[in-house]
């Protein structure tokens, strides 16, 4: 299935609680789709790279006083810090595939989506869901990196999270992780059919073809 049409690049953040399956997801949608037609943002860090990272594939790794310079330039469509680590979406990069037609996706936390949201308010917002806490408590649990503690913590911080869901465009449940990914193909799809100024130059091709 052809998910696109003659319009612009379009800007897809995808964002959910951790354990939500965003990752997955996003992993699922870009394996069906042509990277001349959509690629997945690339951020800025300052940590080290890990073994087998490599620049400008996983991460752009950059020091410090780059990052610093970055975000006085106002480079970055959003940033934070880590447990002392710079992260950060590059704006320039991102507007640069946008223009040439390319969908960007952008997998990022509730706070970086609603800041990139201040940013780019014409990106298209979609929240993933777990189908129940219940079920997020048993994934976050397999991981066996988090504490009882820990776990309880996250799925606080996860109730807090859901609270936000009304700052995006559409909510995908992740109970099936191929039904989920179906629906996020779907939506891109629909924003490809949107009615917007970008119609008028499909129009002007058709004027050209009488």
């Amino acid at each position: 299935m052809d998910l696109y049409d003659q319009h612009s690049g379009k800007l897809f953040i995808i964002s959910g609680p951790s354990g939500a399956g965003k990752g997955t997801i996003c992993k699922g949608l870009l394996e069906d789709c042509d990277p001349d037609r959509m690629s997945l943002s690339i951020s800025m860090t300052t940590r080290q790279p890990r073994k087998g990272e490599i620049d400008g594939e996983s991460y752009y790794f950059a020091t410090k006083e780059k990052f610093q310079a970055t975000i006085e330039e106002d480079g970055f469509l959003e940033h934070a810090e880590v447990y002392g680590n710079c992260y950060g979406t590059p704006k320039a990069k991102v507007l640069e595939k946008l223009q040439q037609g390319i969908d960007v996706v952008l997998e990022i936390d509730i706070q970086g989506a609603l800041n990139v949201k201040n940013a780019y308010p014409n990106g298209i917002f979609i929240f993933i869901l777990p189908p129940s806490m219940a079920e997020l408590r048993k994934r976050i649990t397999g991981r066996g990196t988090d504490s009882r503690e820990a776990i309880n913590m996250r799925l606080s911080q996860t109730l807090k999270e859901i609270s936000y869901i009304d700052k995006y465009d559409y909510v995908v449940v992740n109970g099936e992780l191929s039904e989920a990914v179906d629906r996020v193909k779907a939506i891109v799809t629909a924003e490809h059919s949107r009615v917007s100024k970008n119609i008028y130059k499909l129009i002007d091709k058709y004027k050209e073809e009488i």
